[in-house]
């Protein structure tokens, strides 16, 4: 399903590739797979590019890359990418550190 272009397959395979389920781990195809997705608006592929680039996981690590990708997921509702958006905005981590976008951010991720 995945290489027919699934967007639901791809993210299940970048996650089979992440953590080494039936598969080898392989970051670098993990990040394909998800990438995939992530072009189809996947918020959770987005999410876990943005922490792939935040550990530099088969990437450069490259904090204004998470933070792109956090923000795409967060605007489109995950609550993972929310958090870890409000922690790039409390931490100057990739943007500029502003406390009212950390505040704003891990409150919608309360919700």
């Amino acid at each position: 399903m995945a290489e027919k272009g699934d967007q639901t397959g791809q993210l299940n395979l970048g996650l089979k590739y992440a953590e080494g389920y039936g598969v080898k781990q392989d970051y670098q195809e993990a990040e394909n797979w998800y990438r995939l997705a992530a072009g189809q608006g996947d918020p959770t592929a987005q999410a876990n590019l943005g922490i792939m680039y935040m550990a530099g996981q088969g990437v450069p690590n490259d904090d204004g890359e998470a933070a792109k990708w956090f923000s795409l997921a967060a605007e489109r509702g995950n609550s993972l990418a929310q958090n870890n958006l409000a922690f790039m905005y409390a931490n100057g981590r990739g943007v500029t550190q502003i406390y009212v976008n950390a505040f704003v951010w891990w409150d919608i991720a309360a919700e």
